[in-house]
């Protein structure tokens, strides 16, 4: 996935996945999320990227996911209400024709996935 910050750490996590209206400027709304992010110093990583190889049955009409971290779930509703991301909710609801969210607080950070490797 394509974004900013580091290795996706963070104590809650905030996962969107989307699918575009017809004739939106992709680029320049992808553009302006990446502008939010850097601007909120809530988040702490920012991850996006576009689905390539998922099959049409899971995919769902979903095209693009979105993964942001914060410290804590405190953190991410400070940047669910700042003024920045409240204005720029309304650019980015309304190029978007399919949406799904989700919200967790990880708990098991420690997991090994080694698999022998």
């Amino acid at each position: 996935m394509a974004g900013t910050g580091g290795g996706g750490g963070g104590g809650f996590k905030h996962l969107v996945v989307i699918k575009f209206k017809d004739g939106v400027n992709e680029e320049e709304i992808l553009k302006g999320l990446q502008k939010l992010v850097s601007e909120i110093d809530y988040v702490k990583s920012f991850e996006w990227g576009k689905d390539t190889d998922s099959h049409d049955a899971l995919r769902q009409g979903h095209t693009h996911a979105f993964l942001t971290s914060f410290d804590s779930k405190e953190d991410y509703n400070s940047f669910v209400s700042h003024p920045i991301h409240v204005e720029f909710s309304a650019t980015f609801s309304n190029a978007i024709e399919k949406i799904d969210a989700r919200s967790t607080a990880p708990t098991n950070q420690n997991a090994s996935c080694d698999n022998g490797r």
